[in-house]
């Protein structure tokens, strides 16, 4: 009998989800000399009579066979990347009213946006011409984003390679900013009228007959940006936390923590960090930070507030939840609350993964627990030693590991698979640079051209920019293996970022563990299972013994559904589908979108994807209050 394969963790995707394909690059002829203008304008005039002739085989002629429209609430209410033109005629052909995209345009009002000779892979060899464009759908306005190639198949003509659609507002229910901003005062004479300070005491506390439409859970950089983009558009948001202040999600983490994500690429909606803002954010003051946005943002927050019942009407469409809060002047109180709808932003993932080792409770050191519960390395009194086991090789694990050797510790990382390692600097400069970096594009344009690849064409772009970043951190790469650090290049040798979207986890953006690890300062333990912890430490299948007072577990998250199942019990959890890895379509699955159960959304990331989808939420909401989709609809 066969021995089925075994797949290398680096390859395994989460339970339920679908291994992402990376497309390939068709053939082109060259585009030295042309007229990117006329090019982008003639294809665009070509697909908006294809659109309103309704005539799908029209608009088959214009897409690569190998091509890919992705699109965001433009045209259906959910996400979509339809691979090949066979797949986007299809699907058009199956709407009830066909395309709900009306028309598109050239966007030329930048620099950046107007139509201009681009390349389509990551090495500059696939060259076309790209344009922005402006979108209008039945109900909504939105952004776009067209890359052409030339079709040496059909006579050379222009023809999309990848097209991106996406809706940004509502007509009618545009964001409350610019020229569209409140007016801040009702001049003349109104006696009794309350100042604004009156008036948002009144909103936040939800006085008197006051309920919110939307309930969030969490205050962090998913529940800010969530609750930032649904004021904009006037939906009555509450965000409920247990911690007792907004940023304790941050502040309450291991000591040394910084982001590993430069500033370009985290800006929050609305207010961008400041030209000041240092590239790697500590911990501490992006807790700040967090506090003064939701301050400036009118954001209604409840602090040490936790959920203790819900339930979901059917009929109704709507929750009943009683909320147990503590205020800041020590008073108590419970609320009934009717939202209808809830979004469950605890966090990227979920609870923590803890695992289960015969012998735990018997350890007899100064601390073992999971990194999520880990606050900083102690100071080692004069004379003393101590020793330091952390289990887990990602982000987490080795700056844990950092901090104990920063603090005198004998320190060894347990290292049980591989791990994908980039530099921080060389990692950043080829996946980010040209988009977030200084002096780059607005983040909303760097955002829609990262946002216009479909994954599958970014594993392919990917698959080559590891390479790179491998060729730049060759010596480092190569002074962890032999340290016996065990190395790989993630999904299909395409990176951080598909190991990021297709599990979670399995990476390290070095910042200087991995220098420690090459000089043996910091020690591995590689390719072995603990067997059981000890009083003094851990004992492993091979049955080598490893002395600790400490034990980190930076083992990771459960799946966001066993978080829902927690708070909210079976029932829900049932209905709700699982959470990250790719769908069919190469789109990450539940997240940001309808989840299976109505009025229940699940919203995580980090800040960038929560800055981004935050709106694309949003919208999805406001259009179900206000009547324009129901949740039914495709």
């Amino acid at each position: 009998m066969a021995t089925a394969a075994v797949i290398p963790s680096y390859n395994r995707v989460e339970p339920g989800s679908n291994p992402l394909a990376a497309a390939s690059y068709p053939q082109t002829g060259s585009v030295s000399a042309v007229d990117a203008n006329a090019v982008a304008t003639n294809w665009v005039e070509e697909f908006n009579r294809a659109l309103s002739g309704q005539d799908p085989s029209a608009v088959k002629q214009l897409f690569l066979q190998g091509s890919c429209w992705r699109d965001q609430l433009g045209f259906s209410w959910d996400y979509h990347s339809l691979y090949g033109s066979d797949k986007i005629v299809s699907f058009l052909k199956s709407a009830p009213n066909g395309s709900r995209v009306v028309s598109i345009k050239v966007d030329s009002t930048n620099a950046t946006r107007k139509p201009s000779v681009a390349a389509v892979d990551f090495k500059g060899k696939v060259n076309g011409v790209a344009s922005f464009l402006t979108v209008e759908t039945d109900v909504g306005r939105g952004r776009g984003l067209v890359r052409l190639l030339q079709d040496t198949q059909d006579d050379n003509k222009w023809k999309a390679f990848t097209l991106f659609t996406a809706m940004h507002e509502l007509k009618g229910h545009e964001e409350t900013i610019g020229n569209n901003r409140p007016h801040g005062v009702d001049h003349g004479g109104h006696p009794g009228r309350k100042n604004w300070q009156e008036r948002r005491i009144a909103t936040e506390n939800y006085e008197g007959d006051l309920e919110p439409t939307v309930l969030i859970l969490g205050a962090g950089q998913g529940g800010l940006t969530a609750a930032a983009r649904l004021h904009q558009l006037k939906v009555s948001t509450l965000i409920i936390d247990k911690n007792p202040r907004v940023g304790d999600n941050w502040r309450n983490r291991y000591h040394q923590l910084v982001l590993h994500d430069p500033v370009w690429y985290d800006h929050l909606p609305y207010v961008p960090f400041p030209s000041h803002w240092p590239v790697f954010t500590p911990k501490d003051k992006l807790a700040e930070w967090f506090e003064s946005y939701a301050r400036l943002l009118e954001l209604n927050v409840w602090n040490s507030t936790t959920l203790t019942d819900s339930k979901w009407d059917d009929e109704k469409r709507q929750w009943t939840v009683t909320i147990f809060r503590k205020k800041d002047n020590g008073e108590e109180e419970t609320r009934v609350l009717h939202p209808r709808h809830v979004i469950q932003a605890t966090g990227h993932s979920g609870e923590m993964k803890m695992p289960s080792i015969k012998g735990m409770d018997g350890f007899k050191g100064d601390r073992l627990c999971h990194s999520s519960q880990f606050r900083g390395a102690e100071k080692i009194p004069e004379g003393q030693t101590k020793r330091a086991i952390v289990v887990g090789c990602c982000n987490s694990g080795h700056d844990i590991a950092q901090d104990f050797y920063e603090h005198g510790y004998d320190v060894t990382i347990v290292q049980r698979s591989s791990t994908y390692v980039m530099s921080s600097r060389n990692g950043l400069d080829v996946l980010l640079g040209g988009l977030y970096e200084e002096g780059g594009p607005a983040t909303e344009d760097a955002d829609l051209m990262f946002m216009s690849i479909p994954n599958a064409m970014l594993k392919r772009m990917h698959q080559d920019a590891t390479a790179e970043i491998s060729r730049r951190d060759e010596t480092m790469l190569k002074g962890l293996e032999k340290a016996g650090f065990n190395l790989d290049d993630g999904p299909d040798d395409a990176g951080f970022f598909m190991k990021y979207f297709q599990r979670g986890g399995g990476y390290y953006i070095d910042v200087g563990c991995s220098q420690l690890i090459i000089d043996g300062k910091i020690k591995i333990k590689q390719g072995q299972e603990i067997e059981e912890v000890k009083p003094n430490g851990l004992l492993f299948k091979d049955g080598e013994m490893l002395e600790a007072d400490e034990i980190i577990f930076a083992t990771g998250y459960e799946n966001m559904r066993g978080t829902a199942r927690k708070i909210f019990g079976d029932e829900l959890a049932e209905r709700v589908k699982d959470v990250w890895g790719f769908d069919q379509e190469g789109e990450l699955r539940t997240m940001w979108r309808r989840t299976g159960h109505p009025g229940f959304w699940f919203f995580g990331g980090n800040l960038a994807l929560c800055r981004y989808y935050s709106r694309m939420l949003a919208l999805q909401i406001k259009a179900m209050e206000e009547g324009i989709m129901k949740y039914e609809d495709r």
